[in-house]
């Protein structure tokens, strides 16, 4: 008893946890804890998990437990040790449903939906976070180690933001509002404030495609002030924040984002796969960088898009573009029908709106050529809004 007594007491300790927090939080009374933790009284079974699991210490004050019976009956000589060292193990293996590599798979999937997101179906791929979201649920009702638990609120929270990234593309505006809330309650939970940031330029994100400017201004702040520094969330809201400037006509303002954005990406370190959504790269920051100088309607914006577009293998195909390809030409066309360029504007316009991958939520865009082109009495007018009309309302392909 004394061994495991002192190991718990070092265990809270270290955790900062008093000995009335930790008898309110496992709901036991104050003497009685005190007794066990003095060894003077032996712990229940319960109060052992619960003393484990409060302290994150993963089976180490169970161990000792065990330690002091298996001692115990080998001094007694009739071989018990060994049969209660056996069920010790079976139990501790017991002692968590969930476990690492469940948990490392989850957190694998997470990352390959990440990257799916380019090139993926949205209904299609909400389907599978769906799913996820719905099996992490049900670990969170299972036995499971401190460390555990908390590796399942994170998963929860970058996959309701995920969630809510797809409903805000789909234009589904109050399941988009659901999703972000769940994910900024799981990061407060966890402490993780990337996920946090996230949330805020999400909805920073969700105010863009409405044309709630100011909002977007806001929220992309917000976002910056959370995250950590020089993480992916900061610099996607400092993007978010001059791509909003721009439609303001904040002109100043737009370009010191894009100069933060271009500084921010050339001293980060890629730490996940390309094209993962929520980790940023140079390539991202060009993109960013054509949708803003083009809002603003500045030429210079020709050069990064026509990067961008350059970056992929793009076949004839465009249904197979990733987004940020059809993006581009979007960019593209607006920069060229600036500077007079009709007959590329209007092919580069064609393609993007042929490709059947542009969003719902950025088919805005797309009408804005339209309506340009439509008001200077071109002949591809009517093409470009036939096809424009032609859109599948989830922004189909893959």
């Amino acid at each position: 008893m004394t061994d495991f007594a002192s190991r718990a007491r070092d265990a809270l300790a270290d955790q900062g946890i008093s000995m009335r927090q930790a008898a309110r939080a496992l709901n036991y009374d104050v003497s009685y804890l005190s007794r066990v933790l003095k060894g003077k009284q032996r712990p229940s079974e319960n109060l052992r998990r619960g003393l484990d699991r409060l302290t994150g210490a993963e089976g180490a004050l169970l161990a000792a437990n065990a330690e002091v019976a298996v001692a115990a009956a080998a001094a007694a000589g009739d071989g018990a040790g060994d049969d209660l060292e056996a069920v010790e193990l079976a139990r501790r293996v017991r002692a968590s449903d969930v476990g690492a590599e469940t948990l490392d798979r989850l957190e694998s999937a997470f990352d390959q939906f990440a990257v799916r997101y380019q090139t993926a179906s949205p209904p299609e791929l909400l389907r599978d976070v769906r799913q996820h979201l719905g099996y992490v649920t049900k670990l969170l009702d299972d036995r499971k180690t401190l460390s555990e638990h908390r590796r399942l609120i994170v998963l929860g929270g970058w996959l309701s933001l995920l969630a809510a990234t797809l409903h805000v593309d789909l234009r589904q505006s109050r399941a988009a509002a659901a999703r972000l809330t769940t994910a900024a309650s799981l990061a407060q939970h966890a402490e993780h404030h990337e996920i946090h940031a996230w949330t805020y330029e999400t909805e920073a994100w969700r105010a863009l495609t409405t044309g709630d400017y100011p909002r977007a201004v806001e929220l992309s702040r917000a976002a910056q002030y959370v995250a950590p520094r020089g993480g992916s969330a900061e610099l996607q809201a400092t993007a978010q924040e001059g791509r909003a400037r721009a439609r303001l006509g904040q002109r100043r303002e737009a370009y010191a984002a894009i100069e933060r954005v271009q500084h921010l990406a050339t001293t980060m370190v890629l730490r996940a796969q390309p094209e993962h959504h929520y980790q940023y790269d140079p390539a991202k920051a060009t993109s960013y960088t054509a949708t803003t100088l083009a809002w603003m309607g500045d030429a210079a914006a020709e050069q990064p898009a026509r990067e961008v577009i350059a970056q992929f293998d793009l076949g004839g195909d465009a249904t197979s573009w990733p987004r940020r390809a059809v993006s581009a030409h979007i960019d593209l066309a607006l920069t060229l029908l600036s500077c007079d360029r009709l007959d590329e504007a209007c092919d580069a316009a064609r393609r993007a709106i042929a490709s059947g991958r542009l969003l719902p939520a950025n088919h805005w865009r797309a009408l804005e050529i339209v309506r340009v082109v439509e008001g200077r009495g071109l002949p591809e007018a009517v093409e470009l809004g036939e096809a424009y009309e032609e859109l599948k309302p989830w922004g189909g392909g893959g």
